[in-house]
């Protein structure tokens, strides 16, 4: 509490920069705060350092080590690529032996590639390390052909591809919303609350500390182009209704298990522009799902605020997911709308606002969730959800769509 209120008073009394570092001494701290650091001119960054005085959690983050995971993507093709949750020590053949198994196709035939944005080809070998933190900025993972001439191509006119792209039909829907939520929560679990005040104060440089956060907006995302992907690689009409109808059962399941990060992508999905167009389709689904759909949507309206969610998210029982980018906006709109000084003094007001919404997650979590899978789907269901197949380009998506039903 003293070191607070020294805080406080260095930036009026710059004299007390030596009793500081003295005190920091004492502490066992490391100097990190400047006179200048703390000028009410500076607002926010002031905030963020005060708010990283106890982030000893988060040190060790900024160094990569060998048990840290994160998503990785091999791309297919330009624009359609496998989601990958894996170790940062993960081997090149370990990688390629999860997309092989995603795409149905012989490894042995497979090699996975680097590819610069220069266009220069690196083939990685068996035992060499996949990931880095600095990759994605200088190249792209492809998984090629052994003779590295060409990608595959997962939009191919032929019926055994057509057939990878609905196997989603022969899965049960509540094992599959099961095995998401499962999922989910292992991301969820992992936030440390700070990362909301890291993402919210500190946009820049900060994808070090928030990398758990960052992995359940990723996944949010990538469940949504999956329901669109999924949708769009399926030619056949009749399978098409089948798959929308799957996607409306999938949602309900997932408000069910109170897995509100997934059941919003999914609606979103469904309401993607290049999805929501294929009138042959949706003029085929049924009225009950129709009606479903509609009462699932209604959760989703953002209307005063998101009323309808917030009222429903505050009658489930811990635990459950909520929808994250609403979460965070809810910091940001804070943050943005009220200043932190006011005449020079610390605006409590707003920081106990924050701190009841970052507290929101600890209620979320303050039961766990169980894992249970039926073992026979186990095998089947878990490599399915955790390695997604998506399509990450609209355009792509809008061609696709146009493809399975042209415009009248």
């Amino acid at each position: 509490t003293i070191y607070r209120n020294v805080l406080d008073d260095v930036y009026e009394y710059p004299i007390l920069e030596k009793e500081l570092k003295e005190f920091q001494k004492i502490l066992g701290m490391h100097r990190r705060h400047t006179v200048d650091e703390y000028s009410p001119h500076r607002k926010n960054k002031t905030f963020f350092h005060q708010f990283s005085l106890k982030e000893n959690w988060l040190q060790h983050r900024g160094t990569m080590n060998e048990t840290e995971e994160i998503f990785c993507r091999v791309y297919i093709t330009e624009h359609s690529y496998v989601s990958v949750k894996a170790q940062v020590s993960t081997s090149a053949q370990e990688i390629l032996k999860i997309v092989a198994e995603k795409i149905q196709y012989p490894e042995e035939e497979l090699a996975l590639v680097t590819v610069t944005f220069s266009g220069e080809k690196h083939e990685l070998q068996p035992n060499d390390l996949a990931i880095s933190k600095s990759f994605e900025s200088s190249s792209r993972m492809f998984v090629y052909r052994k003779d590295l001439t060409d990608s595959l191509n997962p939009f191919a006119e032929n019926e055994e591809l057509q057939q990878r792209s609905v196997r989603i039909l022969g899965i049960n829907t509540w094992d599959l919303a099961l095995e998401l939520t499962n999922f989910d929560w292992s991301l969820f679990n992992a936030i440390h609350e700070q990362e909301l005040i890291y993402f919210t104060f500190s946009r820049q440089g900060s994808a070090e500390n928030t990398e758990n956060l960052s992995l359940l907006l990723q996944r949010c995302n990538e469940v949504q182009l999956w329901v669109a992907t999924e949708i769009l690689l399926c030619s056949q009409l009749c399978k098409r209704v089948q798959l929308v109808k799957k996607f409306i059962k999938i949602a309900a399941h997932c408000k069910a298990q109170r897995n509100l990060n997934s059941f919003f992508a999914i609606v979103m999905g469904l309401n993607t522009a290049s999805v929501s167009r294929l009138s042959q389709t949706w003029e085929k689904i049924p009225g009950k799902f129709k009606k479903l759909f509609t009462e699932l949507e209604s959760l989703t309206d953002p209307s005063l605020n998101h009323k309808a969610y917030r009222d429903a998210f505050k009658k489930m029982k811990s635990p459950k997911i909520p929808f994250m980018p609403l979460l965070l906006k809810d910091v940001t709109f804070i943050h943005e709308g009220n200043k932190t000084f006011l005449d020079n003094l610390v605006n409590f007001e707003k920081l106990h606002m924050i701190a009841d919404t970052v507290r929101s997650l600890r209620h979320c979590r303050n039961n766990q969730f169980g894992n249970e899978v039926p073992s026979k789907e186990h095998h089947e269901l878990k490599p399915y959800v955790h390695h997604l197949h998506v399509i990450d380009n609209q355009q792509a998506l809008f061609e696709l769509s146009h493809r399975i039903e042209p415009r009248v």
